[in-house]
């Protein structure tokens, strides 16, 4: 039997998923949403854990990234080509699977058993996205700038809380725009939260 685990934060979604694998066989199954991996101190981590990309959280989220290391490389991802941002943050956990969101049935558990055995599993829809996920166009700073843009913040806060000069501030913020090809500010911030960099 391989031990999996599914975590999702939508329970239709993860229910739905918990049956599909039960229902092909060999698999024991259990889930959780993504905000109890962090309560988690499991001492038999799972053969494989199959993960919504959306719920590996960003950057800087420490107690998911641990959880996903104790996964290993039993990783196995469920993302979106329009989302390569994600695809990189599973691969930074050091994801071995990723399969599309739209794929069949047949594809997650081909994913699963692959993954298991210590295998790399590519869906081929997933490609050219995990190569656009190597190219992230905005510096640490930019990200960071455009993040706290996100959250409201106007400029003098973005600088005092970054420790920046507003000025210096505005070119992040200018440099960010033009990087991701956005009209404006709020364009910017639209399409890095879109491409999941954030």
């Amino acid at each position: 039997m391989i031990r999996v685990l599914v975590v999702h934060d939508a329970a239709l979604l993860r229910t739905a998923l918990v049956q599909l694998l039960r229902s092909a066989g060999g698999f024991e199954v259990s889930s959780m949403s993504s905000r109890d991996v962090v309560r988690v101190e499991n001492d038999l981590p799972p053969d494989v854990c199959v993960v919504d990309g959306d719920s590996l959280g960003g950057p800087g989220e420490v107690g998911r990234a641990s959880f996903w290391g104790r996964c290993g490389a039993g990783l196995v991802v469920l993302g979106a080509s329009q989302r390569p941002g994600v695809l990189r943050r599973a691969f930074d956990a050091g994801a071995l699977g990723f399969v599309d969101k739209d794929a069949s049935s047949q594809r997650l558990i081909a994913a699963v058993h692959a993954v298991a055995r210590g295998e790399r599993f590519l869906d081929e829809r997933l490609t050219v996205a995990l190569l656009e996920a190597s190219e992230m166009p905005l510096t640490t700073r930019e990200l960071s700038v455009v993040s706290l843009a996100a959250q409201g913040a106007p400029v003098a806060e973005i600088a005092v809380s970054l420790h920046l000069s507003r000025g210096t501030v505005r070119n992040y913020m200018a440099s960010a725009i033009r990087k991701v090809g956005a009209r404006n500010r709020v364009d910017a911030i639209r399409i890095v939260q879109s491409a999941g960099w954030m």
